[in-house]
């Protein structure tokens, strides 16, 4: 028996998939659908705490597959389709269902509006990853956009006021929280921020600070902390253009000629 006919009797090791990471994306997935399931009961309360925690989960997925240098593109593949139940169309639903129902036409536009800017915003990110600036993101994050139309819904449940009470501000926050999903404008990523290295003791103070405030009221606080990071875009975009600095998140050219334009 020849060398290339030993080469051809060996079994090539037969690919597989990394669980620990990809349960832990499962488990956010889990909490999109719980949440849809929620809303289809009216347990709106219970809908916007199963986004949240989808949001918790999606957080960690990626810091377990790099910790465990398990990172594999099913796992990227997986997380994509997860953020999109999770923070597109389970957000949608629920905005619909609880106040956006009243509107007729105008409700659904609203709601879809959101979904289709959520899977743009997804499909942009996937295509983008190796040419946007890591300390930024291009447009407003999913999760961020997600956590500020749950955060209304579970403010103004706490409230004990009905969702087609404030369904023209439920609209509104539909389109800002979406159209913003699909804008250039940076928004900071937090990705600098080394886990592993030594920080100073009065970061750890204000960190429990931070936890303590959200204690307080937590979805006054949340609802409250992620709108102003979703006007934070904003903010940046127009502080930088008046400094003369380049407002693109953009660090390298790309091969597709239709994206120019997200150079300028």
């Amino acid at each position: 028996m020849d060398e290339t006919t030993q080469e051809e009797t060996v079994k090539k090791p037969r690919k597989g998939i990394y669980m620990l990471p990809n349960l832990v994306t499962l488990a956010a997935l889990f909490g999109g659908f719980y949440a849809i399931v929620m809303a289809m009961n009216e347990n709106f309360h219970m809908a916007t705490i199963g986004v949240f925690c989808a949001m918790v989960l999606d957080s960690l997925d990626g810091r377990v597959a790099r910790m465990t240098n398990t990172q594999s593109a099913f796992g990227e593949q997986m997380d994509s389709l997860s953020d999109m139940v999770s923070f597109g169309a389970a957000p949608a639903l629920i905005a619909y269902e609880w106040g956006l129902r009243g509107l007729g036409r105008w409700g659904w536009i609203a709601a879809f509006v959101y979904c289709a800017c959520a899977a743009l915003r997804l499909a942009r990110f996937n295509v983008n990853t190796a040419v946007v600036d890591k300390r930024f993101f291009q447009g407003l994050p999913s999760p961020a956009a997600a956590a500020i139309v749950m955060g209304f819904v579970w403010l103004i449940n706490e409230w004990g006021m009905p969702g087609h009470s404030v369904s023209w501000l439920m609209f509104a926050f539909c389109l800002f929280s979406g159209l913003t999903m699909v804008t250039n404008l940076p928004f900071f990523s937090f990705k600098d921020v080394q886990m592993k290295k030594s920080v100073p003791f009065a970061a750890i103070v204000l960190l429990t600070l931070i936890i303590a405030v959200i204690n307080i009221d937590p979805p006054s606080v949340l609802f409250t902390l992620f709108l102003v990071y979703g006007l934070s875009g904003y903010v940046v975009y127009f502080w930088r253009r008046s400094k003369g600095l380049q407002t693109s998140v953009i660090s390298t050219s790309t091969d597709e000629p239709d994206e120019e334009g997200l150079h300028k």
